[in-house]
């Protein structure tokens, strides 16, 4: 909206709105705007939050410690999705699917949340959807999502090729061409696509999800990895930095760096009220929503598999619990005391506030690892 006002529009008349063409100035204008719209309307949304009884309902079966925080306002990510829509609609070039593509994926997981977190809210219990309503609403957002990239790939705007860290001629395709004859032979040529997609998509989503089990963990991991899918979209966007690195130059990712900046900031903006204590949870309409946009961002500039390091700590979290429930059906042992693995660490009696700390810690050296992979070919 303001880049069409200030570059489109007043740039004839007043060549210093030139700068406003500038990925970089705009990036960083959108992160201070979501970033100062979640610290202004935070105390807004608490207050209205306390008056609408809307709270969290804490699992009987988590540590004891717990208890204390039953009642604090929940369902904090609307105020994350408004600062980071609102900052992106402001700042991007809304000419460019890929901009569409990410706030339908923000958007429709925090539709999920919040039905999600509507749900506990009426019921008053920390159960919400059930496992197969909320999967099984995932992959219907994922299926549109792969149906606009099959698309978009028909008219040469998407690639399904990979990239993969530290090979420099490795792309494998997971688009099945052979198959692509007639319209039902080329749905299932997408199949391979679909599958991946679902993957990295809905398991970043709950895998962040899961993650939100402390007083700024998951938001402060989201400011970081967030940050990192920031630098990836616009090296990835830009034509000297993509054929330095090697990467797969897609000019259309470049506004994804709005996109990306908008969420960084956003998440900054919200630790100022999720820091612990904590004054405003984030809930499902907040995890899910990020994760799902990670997810999709990594999808759209084409570095899926670096998410695995860019979004470390919700890799670790997620498989965590992954290994814990698949050791106690199998032989009914748990490997930790208790899962997600933060919660394993409040059992041994480290502090809340040093499990954050150090979580971050890990999370940010990963990510530096990951952006560090790019030379590294």
């Amino acid at each position: 909206m303001l880049y069409w006002l200030f570059y489109e529009q007043l740039y004839p008349a007043v060549k210093a709105f030139n700068v406003f063409r500038y990925v970089t100035l705009r990036a960083m204008f959108a992160s201070l705007t979501s970033l100062f719209l979640c610290v202004l309307l935070g105390p807004l949304l608490i207050q209205k939050l306390r008056e609408f009884q809307i709270g969290q309902h804490i699992r009987e079966d988590g540590p004891k410690s717990h208890q204390k925080k039953a009642g604090t306002p929940t369902m904090g990510g609307v105020l994350i999705l408004i600062s980071i829509i609102g900052s992106t609609l402001l700042w991007a070039d809304l000419r460019h699917i890929y901009v569409w593509i990410a706030l339908f994926a923000l958007g429709s997981f925090g539709a999920i949340g919040f039905i999600d977190d509507y749900a506990k809210v009426s019921k008053k219990r920390n159960l919400g959807l059930t496992a197969k309503q909320k999967f099984g609403l995932q992959l219907f957002v994922a299926a549109v999502i792969t149906a606009v990239l099959g698309v978009m790939q028909s008219y040469n705007a998407y690639t399904t090729t990979l990239n993969v860290p530290f090979f420099k001629q490795w792309q494998p395709d997971l688009l099945l061409h052979s198959m692509m004859a007639t319209p039902v032979t080329y749905v299932l040529a997408f199949l391979p696509f679909y599958l991946f997609f679902v993957f990295v998509v809905v398991g970043s989503s709950n895998a962040v999800n899961v993650t939100d089990g402390l007083d700024g963990l998951a938001i402060g991991l989201m400011v970081i990895s967030a940050g990192a899918l920031t630098v990836l979209a616009y090296t990835s966007g830009n034509r000297e930095l993509a054929n330095y690195l090697l990467l797969a130059r897609n000019p259309r990712t470049a506004e994804l760096t709005i996109f990306c900046a908008s969420m960084t900031g956003a998440s900054l903006g919200f630790l100022w009220w999720n820091s612990h204590p904590a004054d405003i949870f984030m809930g499902d309409v907040g995890s899910l929503s990020l994760g799902g946009a990670i997810g999709v961002v990594a999808v759209l500039i084409k570095q899926e598999i670096l998410l695995i390091f860019i979004a470390g700590m919700f890799v670790i979290e997620a498989v965590s619990v992954i290994l814990q429930v698949g050791s106690y059906k199998l032989r009914k042992k748990r490997i930790f005391k208790m899962a997600p693995i933060h919660h394993h660490f409040e059992a041994l009696g480290w502090q809340e506030s040093k499990i954050i700390a150090r979580f971050w810690i890990i999370g940010l050296v990963l990510a530096l690892f990951a952006l560090t992979t790019l030379k590294l070919r």
